[in-house]
């Protein structure tokens, strides 16, 4: 339970960071460019969170490495979702991601421990 309240707690800041930096990058590229770079960036930041707050682990470049992996399920739901409020419903690009995003989080969170922690302890954890 613990693990899940820390995750979410990530979670909010690691949106508010993408959200400022999509809104950054909007101004100056299209909406998918920004949305690619914000989450690129605001990526790095949740791998160091999680591993210091969530899963209370040393960060290591293999995890560093493989920490890209959790969040491709988040970024291709998050990118269909995106181009499909905006292009197929015709919404406005401002809040796309942040409506797309809330279905990712919870392949998110169980890919990502898989990823944080050695097998063993993520087995007993669970």
């Amino acid at each position: 339970m613990r693990q899940i309240l820390a995750f979410a707690a990530v979670g909010v800041v690691n949106t508010a960071t993408y959200f400022f930096l999509y809104l950054l990058f909007l101004a100056a590229f299209p909406y998918l460019v920004a949305h690619v770079l914000a989450f690129a960036l605001s990526m790095i930041g949740s791998f160091f969170l999680n591993a210091r707050f969530t899963y209370r682990t040393r960060p290591t470049w293999r995890k560093f490495l493989l920490f890209p992996l959790t969040n491709l399920s988040n970024f291709v739901i998050t990118t269909a979702g995106v181009y499909l409020i905006v292009d197929v419903l015709h919404a406005g690009s401002r809040f796309a991601p942040l409506l797309a995003s809330a279905a990712a989080i919870p392949v998110t969170f169980v890919v990502s421990r898989r990823v944080m922690l050695p097998r063993a302890e993520s087995e007993t954890i669970a």
